[in-house]
C-alpha cells in the first residue's frame, strides 16, 4: 500500500480517537504514538502554555506512554516571543519552524531543547498552534539531523497540529452550547418556580434552594425596605451545618452590608476574588466556613428603574464553575421583576393565588367585535412544565391568535416554549403573515440546533362586513374547529410541517369565514388525546364536546378544558384551549 495511504489511514484513526477525548490533553498517547513512528524521528516533545507561561511539557522517546513534566508557573521570554511570531500571521495558521540542536539557543527553545536532545536528536521542526487568544501549544520532534526527515514530514505534523486544533474547538462550540443550554433552562425554571407564588419571600425562598448547588454553594438574597435597610429574606447553603452561620453573616456583618449597598446602587453585578475579600468573612484569611469561599458575586434586583435589593451567591469551586456574570444579572433581573410585579399585586390588595405561567400571557386583549377567551389544564401537577403555548395580538382591526406545543417535558421544554412564543408575538406584532411567522420561527429553531421539535397555529382574523375573514397556517399541530352559530360543527383543513426540523419547511395558508355568533376554537393535542379508563380518546368526543359546549363566550375555553377533565382518567400531557367567539352586532349599535 502506498505511504501516503498508509498516513491517510493514520490520520483517519487518529480522528477518530479524537472523537471521544474531552481536551486535546487527552490525546497525547496518541498523537505522540503517531508522530514518534514517522522516519526520521528520534523523539517528540509537546508543550501548552497560556501566554508566555508553559502550563506542562511532554515528551516521547523510545516508550509507550509520554513523560509528563511538572508545570512551570514562571514567565517565558522565550515562550512570549514564540507566541508573538504566532500570533502575526495573518491566518493563524500552524507555524513551522527548523531547530538547530546543536548550537546555543539562548532559551529560545525551552523546554523543548532540553526533552528533544535527550533522545540524541541533533535538529528538530517545531509546529505552533494557537488554540485561543492566548493559549496556545507546540508540538515537536527530534531529528538525528536536519535531513533525517522524510520530505512529507513538515506537512504531516502540520496535518496532526490542524486536527488538534479541530478537536479543541469542537470542544469549545460544544462546552459553551452545552452550557447555554443548562443556563436557558435553569432560567426558565427559576422564573416558573418564581411565577408560583405572590408570597416574595416565599418566591425567593424557591431560588435560593434552586440555586444551590446547581449555581453556587451558597446564595443570600437581600431586600431594601422602606427604610433603606438591606434585610436578608432567603438564604440556602450546600452545608447544613454553614446555615446558621450564613443567617448570622447576611443579618450582622458590615462588610458585606457595605459590599451589597455599593452593588444595589449599580446596574450590573460584581465578582469578588482573591484581595477583593480581604476584610470580610470570606476567603482564606477568614475564618469558619467563610474560609472555603474563593468568590463572591452580587447582582443588583432592579425592576422599572427602582432598586429592590441583591442577589448574593458564594462559590466554594473552581473559577471554570464560576457562573457568567450576563448569567447571574439575567437572573437577577427576572428575580427583580417578580418581586415588584408581587409588589404591585400586595399594593393594590388583589388576592390572586398565583402569578401567571411565565410562558402564558397575564391576560387577553379585548379587540372590538370579538370575545377571546383561554385556558390552560395541568394534566399531573407532580410532573414537569410541559411545552403548551398560546397568545393574541391585536394591530389596529387585525387580530393574530397562535397556539402551540413544544416536544416533551422539564426545563429545556419551558425554554424552547418561551423562545416561540416571543418569536411569534414579536413577527405578528410587525405584521407578517401566519405562514411567514412559521417559517421565520422555523428558521430560528433549526439554526439554534434545538432537539425538540414544536407544533403551532397562527390564525389572523381581519373584519369581513359583519363578520371575520380567516386566515390560518398550521406547523404541525391539530386542526382547529368552528362551531357554527346554526349548531354545525368544522374541521378548518389546514396542515403542514412540524418546525424545527427542515430548514427550508414551507406553509401556506387556508381561509374561512366566520359569520356572528360562531366560535373558533384552537386547541393542544394535550386536549384530543386526554384518555378514559377504556382507552378511548376525547378526540372521538371532540366535535360533539365543542357543539354540546354552550358556555357564555368569556368562558368557553374554561368549560371545553373542564370536559376534557371529567372525562380523563389518563393522559399525561398538559392542555391549552384558546377560544374566538364572533361577537353579534345588537340592533341600534
Amino acid at each position: 500500500m502506498p505511504a501516503d495511504a498508509d498516513w491517510a489511514r493514520a490520520l483517519h484513526t487518529l480522528w477518530l480517537a479524537a472523537a471521544d477525548m474531552a481536551d486535546v490533553t487527552g490525546m497525547a498517547s496518541h498523537v505522540y504514538a503517531l508522530v514518534r513512528g514517522l522516519p526520521g524521528v528520534t523523539g517528540v516533545a509537546g508543550t501548552r502554555w497560556t501566554g508566555d507561561r508553559p502550563v506542562y511539557a511532554r515528551s516521547l522517546d523510545r516508550g509507550t506512554e509520554p513523560l509528563t513534566l511538572p508545570a512551570q508557573p514562571d514567565p517565558s521570554p522565550a515562550g512570549a516571543a514564540r507566541l508573538r511570531a504566532l500570533l502575526a500571521r495573518t491566518d493563524r495558521a500552524p507555524m513551522l519552524a527548523e531547530r538547530d540542536l546543536t548550537g546555543d539557543d539562548d532559551g529560545a527553545f525551552a523546554p523543548e531543547r532540553d526533552l528533544l536532545t535527550g533522545s540524541g536528536a541533533k535538529a528538530a521542526l517545531e509546529c505552533r498552534f494557537l488554540l485561543g487568544d492566548d493559549d496556545w501549544a507546540a508540538l515537536s520532534v527530534g531529528l538525528a539531523s536536519p535531513s533525517a526527515g522524510d520530505r512529507m514530514l513538515p506537512l504531516q505534523l502540520r496535518q496532526v497540529c490542524e486536527i488538534l486544533v479541530a478537536l479543541h474547538h469542537r470542544n469549545l462550540v460544544g462546552r459553551s452550547h452545552e452550557r447555554l443550554q443548562m443556563e436557558a433552562a435553569f432560567l426558565a425554571e427559576a422564573s416558573l418556580q418564581m411565577d408560583e407564588s405572590l408570597d416574595i419571600e416565599e418566591t425567593l425562598s424557591r431560588v435560593a434552594r434552586l440555586a444551590v448547588p446547581a449555581v453556587a454553594e451558597g446564595c443570600v438574597v437581600h431586600l431594601i425596605r422602606p427604610e433603606g435597610r438591606l434585610l436578608p429574606v432567603a438564604r440556602a447553603h450546600v452545608a447544613a451545618t454553614a446555615q446558621d452561620w450564613l443567617a448570622g453573616i447576611a443579618r450582622h456583618d458590615a462588610w458585606l452590608g457595605r459590599t451589597l449597598r455599593a452593588a444595589a446602587g449599580g446596574r450590573q453585578g460584581v465578582v469578588l476574588r482573591g484581595a477583593d475579600l480581604d476584610g470580610g468573612p470570606f476567603g482564606p484569611r477568614a475564618g469558619g466556613p467563610g474560609a472555603a469561599v474563593r468568590a463572591l458575586s452580587v447582582s443588583p434586583l432592579r425592576a422599572r428603574g427602582r432598586a429592590l435589593g441583591t442577589l448574593t451567591f458564594l462559590y466554594q469551586r473552581d473559577d471554570d464553575g464560576i457562573s457568567d456574570l450576563r448569567f447571574l444579572d439575567d437572573l437577577a433581573r427576572r428575580a427583580a421583576l417578580a418581586i415588584d410585579t408581587s409588589t404591585a399585586y400586595e399594593q393594590r390588595r388583589l388576592h390572586v393565588a398565583q402569578l401567571q405561567h411565565h410562558l402564558l400571557p397575564p391576560a387577553l386583549p379585548a379587540p372590538p367585535g370579538l370575545t377571546l377567551s383561554a385556558a390552560y389544564g395541568v394534566a399531573d401537577a407532580s410532573l414537569d412544565v410541559g411545552g403548551d403555548f398560546y397568545d393574541a395580538v391585536v394591530s389596529g382591526d387585525r387580530v393574530a391568535l397562535f397556539i402551540g406545543d413544544v416536544c416533551g417535558r422539564g426545563a429545556q421544554a419551558a425554554a424552547m416554549t418561551g423562545l416561540a412564543r416571543h418569536t411569534l408575538r414579536t413577527l405578528l406584532e410587525d405584521g407578517a403573515r401566519p405562514a411567514h411567522a412559521l417559517e421565520r420561527l422555523n428558521t430560528t429553531l433549526v439554526r439554534e440546533g434545538v432537539k425538540r421539535f414544536v407544533t403551532s397555529l397562527v390564525v389572523v382574523l381581519t373584519p369581513d362586513g359583519d363578520g371575520r375573514r380567516m386566515e390560518a397556517a398550521s406547523a404541525g399541530h391539530p386542526r382547529p374547529l368552528i362551531r357554527r352559530a346554526a349548531g354545525g360543527v368544522e374541521e378548518v383543513p389546514v396542515s403542514g410541517m412540524l418546525m424545527g426540523v427542515l430548514p427550508a419547511a414551507r406553509y401556506t395558508e387556508t381561509t374561512a369565514r366566520l359569520d356572528p355568533g360562531d366560535r373558533l376554537v384552537l386547541f393542544t393535542d394535550g386536549l384530543s388525546e386526554a384518555r378514559d379508563d377504556s382507552g378511548t380518546m376525547f378526540a372521538e368526543r371532540l366535535a360533539d364536546a365543542v357543539h354540546r359546549c354552550h358556555a357564555p363566550p368569556g368562558d368557553a375555553a374554561r368549560a371545553l378544558v373542564a370536559l376534557a377533565e371529567e372525562f380523563r382518567s389518563a393522559g399525561d400531557d398538559d392542555t391549552a384551549v384558546l377560544v374566538a367567539h364572533i361577537d353579534t352586532v345588537k340592533e341600534g349599535s
